[in-house]
Formats: C-alpha cells, sequence, structure tokens
C-alpha cells in the first residue's frame, strides 16, 4: 500500500478531536492526517496543532462536502480515507477498509448495522436508500451514506466535480463508482456514538435528504427513474380513455393532457441519460 492520506471534516468537533487524533496518530504514525476546519469556532485548530497534525482551516462554513473536497486536493496520498471528525469511527477499522483496496476495490466503505443509526428515523432513511441504490445499480448497496470510506486518490478526484458542498457526498461518490464500474466493497463497522451535537437539523434538511432519492437515480440511469414515470402517465391516459369512453362515448382532455405528458417525461429522460453519459466520460 502507498501513502495514505487520511482526511477528517470537522465543525466544532474539538472535544471528538482532543481524543481522536491521538488514537489516529498512534494507529497510523506515517500516515498523512488531514483535518479540514469548516468555519469551527471552538478550539480545533489549537488542538490539531498540539497533536501536530495539519489543520485546513475556512474562514466560515461550507459544508461537509466542501471540506470533503478541500482535503482530497491538498492530499497527497496515493489511498484517501474519510472519517467523521466526531469520534464515530475507530481508526482501528482503517485497515480493514485498506485491505480491501489490496483484493483490487478502488472504494471500500464501512457498512454500519441497525445498533449504529443515529435514530429510528435515520436508520429507516438509510434503508431506504440503500434499497433504492442496490435496485438502481444491481449491486449490494449495505451503506449508501456512510462516511467512513477508503478510496484510490486518482478514481476519487475524477468525480471531484460531481460532489456537493453539503452533507451528500457519499451517495454521490459511491453512485458515480458503480456508474464508471470501479469496484466498491463493504466492510461492516460498529459506529460508536457521536460526541456532541449532530449538525443535521431533521426539519432543515428533510427535504434536502429526500432529493437524494431523485439524485440517486439521476446520477446513475436517468431512464430507471423516467421510463416507469413516462409508463404511469401513459397507462393513466388509458385508464380515464376507457372511462370517459364508457360513461360518456369520448376522448376528454384529461387522457390527452396525461400521454402528452408521458411523451414529455420520457423525452426529458432520454435527455438526461445523454447528459448523465456526458459527465462521466474520461477525455483521453
Amino acid at each position: 500500500m502507498n501513502h495514505l492520506s487520511i482526511i477528517l471534516p470537522a465543525k466544532n468537533e474539538a472535544p471528538a478531536l482532543a481524543a481522536l487524533l491521538p488514537r489516529l496518530r498512534a494507529a497510523h504514525p506515517s500516515a498523512e492526517i488531514i483535518v479540514v476546519d469548516d468555519g469551527s469556532t471552538d478550539d480545533t485548530r489549537s488542538i490539531c496543532r498540539g497533536n501536530a497534525i495539519e489543520c485546513l482551516s475556512s474562514p466560515y462554513s461550507m459544508g461537509n462536502g466542501a471540506a470533503i473536497k478541500r482535503g482530497a486536493r491538498a492530499a497527497t496520498g496515493d489511498v484517501l480515507v474519510f472519517m467523521d471528525g466526531d469520534g464515530q469511527h475507530d481508526p482501528a477499522d482503517i485497515d480493514r477498509l485498506t485491505d480491501e483496496l489490496d483484493k483490487g476495490y478502488d472504494m471500500a466503505v464501512g457498512a454500519r448495522d441497525w445498533g449504529s443509526q443515529a435514530g429510528v428515523g435515520r436508520g429507516l432513511a438509510n434503508t431506504l436508500y440503500n434499497w433504492l441504490a442496490t435496485r438502481m445499480t444491481g449491486h449490494p448497496v449495505l451503506d449508501l451514506t456512510s462516511g467512513f470510506r477508503a478510496v484510490r486518490a486518482n478514481k476519487f478526484r475524477e468525480f471531484l466535480h460531481l460532489l456537493p458542498n453539503g452533507f451528500s457526498y457519499p451517495t454521490t461518490s459511491t453512485m458515480a463508482f458503480f456508474r464508471s464500474a470501479y469496484p466498491v466493497a463493504y466492510v461492516p463497522i460498529k459506529a460508536a456514538q457521536r460526541i456532541g451535537k449532530s449538525h443535521i437539523k431533521p426539519v432543515r434538511d428533510g427535504l434536502r435528504f429526500l432529493l437524494i432519492i431523485f439524485k440517486i437515480a439521476t446520477l446513475y440511469s436517468p431512464l430507471k427513474l423516467f421510463v416507469p414515470a413516462s409508463g404511469l402517465f401513459f397507462l393513466l391516459g388509458c385508464v380515464n380513455y376507457a372511462w370517459t369512453y364508457v360513461h360518456q362515448g369520448r376522448l376528454t382532455n384529461g387522457s390527452t393532457l396525461m400521454w402528452s405528458a408521458a411523451v414529455i417525461v420520457f423525452l426529458i429522460g432520454l435527455v438526461s441519460e445523454q447528459i448523465t453519459g456526458l459527465m462521466y466520460r474520461r477525455d483521453a
């Protein structure tokens, strides 16, 4: 295994970093460790200095995904390991992830069990995401939203332009790897309770996480989303026409509108499929 870079996005995670960084350095003394400070107002920077850890500081919060991108650009290792700075992930599991890369995988993801989920609501949402991603890709997706993963740096940087600045970078990167035929492995892990308060707000972020469902489909294969939707509109138009023909003996505007919607949705999906193909194209 070539040089390893460990990247931790952190926003006001000083108490967790104070406990995590010494363990991380002891477990991987030769690794490059980068804490990306996402506009923290606590002692994050001083704790990094005290542990001789490189800290990339932002003057204001740009988001978890933005921190990941900044860290990936700054890292010099051939293998990147991303882990949360809130103390949930065990440094001892890093070797288990990088071992999967030695077996030929390009990404290895730490898959949490039900007991490691942050509440029943989050657990149910993650289960739904995993099921949908599995259906879309045709491969078992055990934890779509896990922030603990090891990747080959050159492969990961291909998709930096696709990654959002918010919380859904794990979803985007996973679907991008599947779409590009880069093999992905899942390693069962136990995640501890985070230290401190989560930055995710259920009300504010609820709709944003629902959008992840559509993003999963459009990142991988838009036609798998748009064709069923188009078929549903066409079927509804046929049902409405059959009912109005039997009861009124005529074709109504409702059926025509639904058939038109079916054609429009299909064409949008077709164009989206072509755009998606261009997003993953690698110029020679």
